[in-house]
């Protein structure tokens, strides 16, 4: 599988499509998820053309991984939510990931409940 560069992250990147964007670096761009499933649900994107999690950390470079993790942390560490948050990826078609960009939502502000319903 090749990256769509028409997938709607890759179009936030390039300022084609707006958001409501809450920090960025070389590295990674987090914003608000439009459709929030938690008074906090933030989305968190590298900057590079990666589909999954596989494909990024089998190809990323070790600069990117480190940006983006360490991006993901000050995000969540930014967003005030130390009573607990949830981070999440999906990945593929079984495992529910809708955008073919890889990303990690963090999602807070409540008590979330189990990880899947039964």
């Amino acid at each position: 599988m090749s990256y769509d560069q028409n997938n709607i992250f890759a179009k936030i990147l390039r300022n084609e499509i707006p958001c409501k964007r809450i920090n960025e670096d070389a590295h990674y761009l987090a914003f608000h998820d439009i459709h929030p499933k938690a008074p906090i649900h933030v989305l968190v994107i590298p900057k590079g053309h990666y589909i999954n999690a596989q494909d990024f950390h089998r190809n990323a470079s070790p600069e990117e991984i480190t940006g983006f993790y360490k991006g993901l942390a000050a995000v969540a560490e930014n967003l005030n939510i130390q009573e607990g948050f949830r981070l999440i990826s999906n990945c593929g078609l079984n495992g529910g990931q809708e955008v073919p960009h890889y990303h990690m939502h963090i999602l807070g502000g409540r008590q979330l409940g189990p990880m899947l319903a039964a």
